[in-house]
């Protein structure tokens, strides 16, 4: 794939997070990386005193180093700032740090060598990965503990975490010496000169990459929430009045129209819905004929038609919340697409004058709040979905059994997996706090506004998969409600995942161990499989283009 400093798309960020993608830098990109270079050399031979590249970093920016130092004050830089702690990095995170810091050092502003992007992508391609320390960055004077980490294996003093399953030596999850890795595969260790180790470990690639990370890893679970929600709406016997796009466009928000463009399409040929028009007492419908062996008391709510007038929030106003989050998640999507083209050292080179100005785009404030705009939204995903879980076990509200047992009180059905989902909600809810209102001064208090946009984007993992699980709940009990209303049938999309969950989860009749069902549907809504059910649909917009 060809590397293009300033413009690349989600789409190639998608496909750098999922590997497997060689990458080879753009050939018209080479002048302007020769002519900064050629500015920081000029300014190292020179008298003047020029920040990161004759001076020391942050409160010692004003003590002048001696120009045989040079050299050794970025590998001092490196490998003092080298100190993060915590488990490390996926993979998928290293591969868009390696790929975001090439196109960022390849913008010409930089002041580094051929040789330092060289490097990078050489790393890359061979499917190395660095081993970073997960934490230990505050978001501001760049995520340069990570950052640090990344280029101490490059130096050959890091290291490299095994990451292939098919390791003949076993060694998967094992840190090996980045000397030996790079020397097995051909990779010459880099040599930082004057400037390169600070424009390496100053950016925000760190925090942009967890933040893609996390982008590209909700993507299917919130498409398998529009269809789980649309499977739900069945099994309540829900209207899809509320989906009427005439309703959407008079108030205008994207998100929302877009969201009732999916419902409509997935509930459309339904013989459920089918049966609840025809069932309302004001139709005249004759009264269906009661199941031989009697009638249960949820059975008779079936039976008698239906008197709702209009139903409950977490159906009804499904395009109001979740479109308001696609919105939030889109407008999320541009600002970190901006910042993944961005040049975010210090301090900057234009070589069209020789100047070289200290600025502060190391700032990660755009990524954090972005980020803190996608945790609420992934917390209010998850928190409308354990609503419509609270709404199918309520039998005064969804006229079904209540749990989704038809013997309760001997069976509990649904009434715990319930509050797993609660659970979960309620953990989102705590971790969607801000995290870009909290400021820490450091380096003396030379640094001393930072955004913490490293930990907003960390954070955002265990949410989502607190959401894949939350779903993966409400897929069981939806799909349980569907049973209960055979032999109709609903539309062919939601025929076709509700199949796919009996494949590894049978309906639930009676009490049985479900912990294994719920990580069984939550496994297939984090890899995309229920996402395909909305992906095959014709005519549907996508969420923010990266998987179309």
């Amino acid at each position: 794939m060809l590397l293009r400093p300033g413009a690349l798309t989600l789409e190639e960020l998608q496909a750098v997070h999922a590997g497997g993608q060689p990458l080879v830098m753009d050939p018209g990109a080479l002048p302007g990386i020769l002519a900064s270079a050629a500015v920081v050399r000029r300014a190292a031979e020179a008298d003047a005193p020029v920040y990161g590249v004759n001076t020391g970093f942050g409160k010692l920016a004003s003590t002048r180093i001696s120009e045989a130092d040079l050299a050794t004050l970025q590998l001092n830089l490196i490998r003092s700032h080298s100190v993060g702690v915590g488990e490390p990095l996926p993979a998928p995170v290293l591969r868009l740090m390696l790929a975001l810091k090439a196109a960022s050092l390849a913008r010409g502003h930089s002041g580094v060598r051929p040789v330092v992007i060289d490097t990078l992508l050489a790393v890359h391609n061979a499917g190395l990965v660095p081993c970073v320390p997960s934490q230990g960055s505050v978001g501001a004077s760049g995520d340069l503990a990570p950052l640090a980490h990344m280029t101490l294996a490059l130096l050959g003093e890091g290291e490299f975490l095994v990451t292939r399953e098919g390791d003949p030596a076993g060694r998967v999850g094992q840190r090996l010496p980045a000397a030996a890795v790079l020397e097995q595969a051909g990779i010459a260790p880099l040599v930082l000169s004057a400037k390169e180790g600070l424009a390496l470990i100053n950016g925000t690639q760190t925090s942009t990459a967890l933040a893609l990370h996390a982008l590209f890893a909700f993507e299917p679970v919130l498409e398998a929430a529009l269809v789980i929600g649309a499977l739900t709406v069945d099994a309540a016997r829900g209207s899809d009045g509320p989906f009427d796009p005439r309703i959407h466009a008079l108030r205008g928000q994207p998100g929302q129209i877009d969201v009732a463009q999916y419902y409509r399409q997935l509930l459309a040929g339904s013989a459920i819905r089918a049966s609840h028009r025809t069932m309302r007492p004001e139709t005249g419908a004759a009264r269906r004929s009661p199941p031989e062996g009697g009638v249960q008391p949820w059975q008779s709510q079936l039976l008698d038609g239906d008197d709702r007038v209009q139903d409950p929030y977490c159906l009804r106003c499904q395009p109001q919340v979740v479109g308001a989050c696609l919105d939030q998640l889109r407008h999320a999507a541009l600002v970190l697409l901006r910042e993944a083209n961005a040049v975010t050292d210090n301090p900057l080179v234009f070589a069209e004058d020789g100047a070289m100005i200290s600025g502060g785009n190391f700032h990660a404030e755009p990524v954090a709040l972005a980020c803190d705009a996608m945790a609420c939204a992934i917390a209010e995903v998850g928190a409308i979905a354990e609503r419509r879980i609270a709404m199918l076990i309520d039998s005064n509200v969804s006229r079904l059994p209540p749990f989704l047992t038809a013997n309760a009180g001997l069976n509990s059905g649904f009434m715990i997996a319930h509050v797993t989902a609660a659970s979960l909600a309620s953990e989102n809810k705590s971790m969607a706090h801000p995290a870009s209102v909290d400021s820490l001064p450091t380096s003396a208090n030379q640094e001393d506004h930072v955004s913490m946009a490293t930990f907003a984007a960390r954070r955002l993992q265990p949410m989502i998969a607190n959401v894949a699980h939350i779903l993966g709940i409400e897929w069981l009990a939806a799909a349980q409600g569907i049973e209960f209303l055979r032999p109709l049938r609903s539309s062919a999309a939601l025929e076709q995942v509700h199949a796919l969950l009996r494949g590894p989860c049978p309906a639930m009749m009676q009490d049985r161990y479900l912990a294994p069902d719920i990580e069984a549907a939550a496994a297939l809504v984090a890899r995309g499989h229920v996402a395909r059910v909305l992906r095959s649909l014709a005519e549907v917009p996508a969420l923010w283009g990266a998987s179309r």
